[in-house]
């Protein structure tokens, strides 16, 4: 790793690693390397919080439910809901009413146009999505579909997804000017690679539930490492007393990073878990002598 630039913290008193999930602790495949999973244990024995906080929904964790810490939780939809990973149970919704996502949807279609929209949802109720929304996912069965997003709404909205034909390819700017169609009705952001929108309510971000999930414990921010790869990331990285960057993030979260990992290939993430890990048992270690 290299040396990290911020002198505040202590490394030694690392209480929660909080890590991002495709892109970072996932291999590239999506998987658990051994080594991680081994790492995640660990942390745990160590006696760690170890948080997953993910633009996933909580319905793909499934995969993940071995490798939680004891607490069993993540934060899902870029912050919009806290799941038990162990039940697949929704903890903590921040979610958008109906009324809030048709304002958002009639927003965006004046200032881009009706036909040049494409909406889906997701929801503790699953999918839902308009029919021109084109899913790079396997769409789960049973999702509901309408030519409009509003006629198959559920009572809470976690989180928007936003497709739009005929604008701009790169990503940075597709998500502010969708921000600036939108305005303060709700927050966007990216994780992904290709023009993609995701909508959540005002102020609800990874950093937000994160920082709420760790006060709740007596944990501040200097006693948090978080690592991430994306965009979506950065409010977490620059709250967190700690942010590292696994080496295939994108630039800016490179640049926003105390200190860059190995990549989501070569078990970055492992590498950091180890570390604390290594750390939280030599404390445990004084604090008995």
């Amino acid at each position: 790793m290299t040396a990290p630039h911020r002198a505040e913290p202590n490394d030694a008193d690392v209480r929660l690693v909080a890590s991002d999930l495709d892109g970072t602790l996932l291999r590239p495949d999506g998987t658990v390397s051994p080594r991680t999973a081994a790492a995640l244990a660990a942390a745990e024995a160590a006696g760690l919080d170890v948080v997953f906080v993910t633009a996933r929904p909580h319905r793909w964790l499934t995969e993940l439910q071995a490798h939680v810490a004891g607490h069993g939780v993540a934060i899902c939809a870029n912050g919009a809901s806290v799941v038990d990973v162990a039940g697949l149970r929704v903890l903590e919704e921040h979610g958008m009413d109906r009324a809030r996502v048709a304002a958002v949807a009639a927003r965006l279609r004046d200032a881009w146009g009706t036909d040049a929209v494409h909406l889906a949802v997701e929801s503790a109720e699953g999918f839902a999505a308009e029919d021109g929304f084109v899913s790079i996912h396997e769409v789960p069965p049973g999702a509901r579909a309408a030519a409009r997003i509003e006629d198959v709404l559920p009572r809470t909205t976690l989180k928007v997804l936003l497709q739009a034909t005929g604008r701009t390819r790169h990503v940075d700017t597709f998500v502010a000017e969708a921000q600036h169609a939108i305005g303060d009705l709700a927050h966007v952001s990216s994780s992904a690679t290709v023009p993609l929108g995701e909508i959540a309510a005002p102020g609800v971000t990874k950093a937000a539930t994160l920082a709420a999930w760790a006060a709740r414990r007596g944990i501040a921010p200097e006693h948090v490492w978080a690592v991430g790869d994306a965009p979506n990331d950065l409010p977490m990285l620059r709250w967190a007393g700690r942010a590292f960057a696994v080496g295939n993030a994108l630039p800016a979260v490179l640049a926003a990073a105390d200190a860059t990992l190995p990549s989501n290939a070569d078990d970055g993430v492992a590498v950091l878990l180890e570390r604390a890990a290594a750390l939280a048992r030599a404390r445990d270690l004084r604090g008995r002598g």
